[in-house]
C-alpha cells in the first residue's frame, strides 16, 4: 500500500532535508503495511518474496507472538537495493513515521556509499524472487521434502564463507613455465670461474638436484593447495552434487555474501542512521508538542540492557565522539602526548572538521576498523564499558575488568569475521580416502560442540564421505568426526 497524502508530504520534506545535510542515497520507496504484513516481511529478512522453508515460518511465529504479547515492535525495515524499499507500520503515530523515515534515509546513504557494501547486488529484490522461483521448480521436480532437507544443509553452513574475499584479488595460478623457472632458481649453484665450474658445481650434483625437484613437482599437490575459508565454494566446486543441488547451494551462497556486509557494519550502520534521525528530528522535523513522544522513542532505541551491547547506542555515541574530537582537534601526536588531564579536557583548536570526518569514516570503515581506530579510554569511561564473565561459584555474571585494553580486545574479538568462527577446508582427500578435514581457527573461544556436530552432519550430507573438524576444546587439540552414522571426538 502506498503512503497516504500527509505521509507523502512528510517523506518529500525529509528527503529534501536529508539531501541538504549531505546524505546521498538511492531512490527510496516506502510501503505502508499492517502488523501482520510487517511480521511477514521481517520473517523474510526484509524481502517481499522468498523460497519456501520452515525457518521463515518459525521466524514469523516468533515475531508475531512477540508483537502480540507486547514484548517487541518492529518500527522499520529497509532493504539494500536500488531503489531502496522500506516499510512503515500502519497505525503508528506521525512522530514514529517521521523518525522511521529519517532513520531509513541514513541507512540508504550508508548502503550506497560505504565501501563494504559496494560488491553487493543492487537488484536483490528481483534476484531473491528469481531464487524462489528456481527453488520451487526444484521442489516440483524432486519433491518438497527432499529439497527442504537439502536447504537445511545449505543453510547450516551459510556462515562458512570468506566474507573478505569480495574485496581481495585471489592469487593468480602460476603457469608451467613460471614453475620451471622457479625450480631452476631453486637449484643450488655457487658462483665460480669458468675453469673451476666443474669442481665447484659438479654436473652430477646439479643433475641430482634437478631430479629431486622434478620428483617434488610430480608429487600430487595438496587439495586444496592452501586452506580455503570459503567452505561453501569448495563444496560447490568439489562435492558430488546433482545439478539441482549445485544450483540451490549456489543460490544460498550468493545470498550469504549479500547479507555479509550487514554483519560487518552493524554498529556503524545503525549508529549512522541513528545519528541522522536524531539530527533531523531535533533540528528540523519535530513540532513542540511532539518532543516528549520523540524523546521516549529515541530513548527506547538507545536503551542498554545489562550484559548486552546495543549497536544503536555504541554507534551513535562513537560518531558523535569522532565529530567532537575533530571539531576540537583532539587527536594527533601533540594531543596524545599531553599528560595534563585538565588540558586534555579543555583542548580546542577550533579545527571544525568533525562533519567532514564522520562522512569519511562512513565511507571506508567497517565495525572492526571503526572500533580499532576510534575507540578511546575516554569514550569507554564516558559510556561505562567493562568486561564481564560468568562466575560458577557465585552463580552470576561479574565484572572482570574496566581496563581499556581488555574492553577493546573483547569488542574486537566479538566482531572479527562478522562475529562468526573461522572454519577452513585444509584437506579434501584425507588419508587418500576422499575424506574432508575442516579446521577451526581457535581464538580463545571454544565452539559449541552440539552445534558443531549438527553442522558436521549437514556437511556430510553434501560431501557424502566422512568429515572431520579440528579444533581446541578446553585447551586440548581435538578432532570431531562424523562418518554418516556416529559422531566421535578424539585427540589430534
Amino acid at each position: 500500500m502506498t503512503l497516504p497524502p500527509e505521509l507523502q508530504r512528510e517523506q518529500a520534506r525529509i528527503r529534501d532535508i536529508a539531501s541538504e545535510c549531505g546524505l546521498d542515497f538511492f531512490e527510496t520507496i516506502f510501503e505502508m503495511v499492517d502488523g501482520d504484513g510487517m511480521n511477514t516481511v521481517a520473517s523474510y529478512e526484509g524481502f517481499p518474496v522468498r523460497y519456501r522453508h520452515w525457518r521463515f515460518g518459525m521466524g514469523y511465529d516468533q515475531i508475531s507472538k512477540s508483537y502480540a504479547w507486547g514484548m517487541s515492535k518492529i518500527y522499520e525495515l529497509v532493504i539494500n537495493n536500488d531503489p531502496c524499499y522500506a516499510y512503515l507500520l500502519r497505525g503508528n503515530s506521525t512522530v514514529d513515521q517521521k523518525l522511521v523515515m529519517a532513520h531509513v534515509y541514513g541507512h540508504c546513504d550508508f548502503f550506497k556509499n560505504n565501501l563494504w557494501f559496494q560488491p553487493t547486488n543492487r537488484r536483490m529484490v528481483d534476484e531473491l524472487a528469481s531464487h524462489a522461483t528456481r527453488i520451487q521448480r526444484h521442489m516440483d521436480r524432486e519433491g518438497f521434502d527432499e529439497v527442504e532437507a537439502f536447504l537445511d544443509s545449505c543453510l547450516s553452513i551459510e556462515n562458512l564463507i570468506d566474507i573478505y574475499s569480495p574485496y581481495t584479488t585471489p592469487p593468480a595460478a602460476r603457469s608451467a613455465q613460471a614453475r620451471e623457472e622457479e625450480e631452476d632458481r631453486a637449484v643450488i649453484r655457487f658462483r665460480a670461474k669458468d675453469y673451476m665450474e666443474s669442481f665447484i658445481n659438479p654436473p652430477e650434483f646439479l643433475a641430482e638436484q634437478r631430479q629431486r625437484l622434478e620428483a617434488e613437482r610430480k608429487r600430487k599437490p595438496a587439495f586444496p593447495e592452501r586452506p580455503e575459508r570459503d567452505v561453501m565454494r569448495f563444496l560447490l566446486e568439489n562435492a558430488p552434487l546433482k545439478s539441482w543441488q549445485r544450483d540451490t547451494l549456489g543460490m544460498i551462497r550468493d545470498e550469504a555474501y549479500y547479507f555479509a556486509p550487514q554483519r560487518l557494519t552493524k554498529i556503524m550502520n545503525e549508529g549512522w542512521a541513528s545519528y541522522w534521525h536524531s539530527r533531523m528530528m531535533t533540528g528540523h522535523l519535530l513540532e513542540p508538542g511532539e518532543i516528549i513522544e520523540y524523546a521516549e522513542r529515541h530513548a527506547g532505541a538507545m536503551a542498554v540492557q545489562p550484559g548486552r551491547i546495543n549497536p544503536y547506542k555504541i554507534g551513535i555515541e562513537l560518531f558523535r565522539d569522532i565529530e567532537e574530537r575533530w571539531n576540537r582537534g583532539r587527536f594527533g601526536k601533540e594531543y596524545e602526548e599531553c599528560d595534563d588531564l585538565d588540558a586534555r579536557r579543555a583542548w580546542d583548536t577550533g579545527l571544525g572538521e568533525g562533519r567532514t570526518k564522520i562522512f569519511e569514516v562512513r565511507r571506508i570503515y567497517n565495525d572492526v576498523t571503526f572500533i580499532d581506530e576510534f575507540l578511546t579510554p575516554e569514550f569507554c569511561d564516558a559510556q561505562r564499558l567493562f568486561t564481564y564473565e560468568w562466575n560458577a561459584k557465585t552463580n552470576r555474571r561479574e565484572i572482570t575488568s574496566r581496563d581499556f585494553g581488555d574492553i577493546k580486545g573483547q569488542l574486537l574479538r566479538s566482531l572479527a569475521n562478522g562475529g562468526q568462527p573461522i572454519i577452513e577446508v585444509v584437506e579434501g582427500n584425507y588419508a587418500n580416502r576422499g575424506e574432508l578435514v575442516l579446521r577451526h581457527r581457535h581464538d580463545d573461544a571454544d565452539l559449541q560442540l552440539g552445534q558443531a556436530r549438527e553442522t558436521l552432519t549437514h556437511v556430510h550430507r553434501l560431501w557424502t564421505r566422512p568429515v572431520h573438524l579440528e579444533t581446541t576444546v578446553e585447551g586440548r587439540a581435538r578432532r570431531l568426526s562424523y562418518d554418516g552414522k556416529t559422531h566421535e571426538m578424539g585427540d589430534r
